[in-house]
């Protein structure tokens, strides 16, 4: 795979940070009835004291063009805020030089190839799903397990019209206008590093995931998509739950990140103002969520749709 290919496929993926890349345990496919009434619409909670405002918004990065999910008073709340807060900024991910570093960081020395840290058993079922995507076997030989992993966790869901152009982030960008304050919760580069600095055989098992059932990912994202339009986030989070089932990558891209972001929100109630913060619906849903680690501050925290 030539290296801007595989960083635009990466920086993608990228962008699906929240979703349960190691989709392991089977879920039922989800079935449509003619009685269901139409979804409410995703969930929104807010913080607030006397001077200062801010909604936290649950996101999904990745969406096909014909999911309708802005609700008016989703509209009413960004229109209402004068920051916009979202886990990087549009910029930098659609910088060129941004998605070329996120495929330089990821190279293996000259001398290693990524077939060749798999066991015979791995190697074999890698090869195999790499055939189901389309892709020949060395493909990823020059990078290291968590981008393969990655980008094999992506390719299926933008093969079935999931497109991060439709994705939440890029639509409420694009209705913030270009007035609006812009900040961020992370950059680029701090979310590269969670998967770099995973150990080895993390991230061999991160890339097995997603080999041993390619379009596992698939039905676990249309599932966690409904549930997102239901404003279900318990059920989203039981989802998330199954396919996060290892601990060292469900602490490094879930829980540290959302206490992060509490401290961070914690900060920000100190000035005025009102801010809109959009970040992957799985940081909003389950134990160890965002609103988790601000209750554990005193931080009160309401769900306003």
């Amino acid at each position: 795979m030539k290296l801007r290919t595989a960083a635009l496929a990466a920086s993608s993926a990228i962008a699906l940070l929240a979703l349960p890349a190691c989709a392991t345990t089977e879920v039922e496919p989800a079935t449509a009835t003619a009685a269901k009434a139409e979804p409410n619409g995703p969930a929104m909670w807010k913080v607030a004291d006397e001077d200062t405002t801010i909604y936290l918004f649950g996101t999904v990065h990745a969406l096909p063009d014909d999911v309708n999910w802005f609700r008016p008073d989703i509209a009413s709340a960004l229109a209402s805020s004068d920051t916009l807060v979202t886990e990087i900024t549009a910029g930098e991910m659609e910088d060129p030089s941004s998605q070329m570093a996120i495929a330089a960081k990821a190279m293996l020395p000259q001398d290693q190839s990524l077939r060749d840290t798999l066991s015979d058993e791995d190697r074999a079922v890698y090869e195999a799903a790499l055939g189901k995507l389309g892709l020949p076997p060395g493909a990823f030989d020059r990078f290291e397990p968590w981008f393969a992993g990655m980008t094999l966790a992506v390719l299926p869901l933008m093969q079935k019209g999931y497109d991060p152009a439709s994705g939440v982030e890029k639509v409420i960008d694009t209705e913030a206008g270009p007035d609006r304050t812009r900040a961020a919760l992370e950059t680029l580069q701090s979310q590269i590093d969670i998967f770099d600095t995973l150990p080895a055989d993390a991230q061999v098992e991160f890339l097995m995931s997603s080999a041993r059932d390619p379009m596992a990912i698939v039905n676990m994202m249309d599932q966690m998509v409904a549930e997102w339009m239901e404003g279900d986030a318990d059920d989203l989070a039981k989802i998330m739950n199954m396919g996060l089932s290892d601990p060292t990558l469900a602490d490094a891209l879930l829980f540290k990140r959302n206490e992060r972001w509490a401290e961070w929100i914690d900060e920000r109630l100190d000035k005025p103002g009102a801010v809109f913060i959009a970040v992957g619906a799985g940081h909003l849903a389950g134990q160890k969520s965002v609103q988790d680690y601000l209750s554990a501050r005193g931080i009160e925290v309401s769900r306003v749709r």
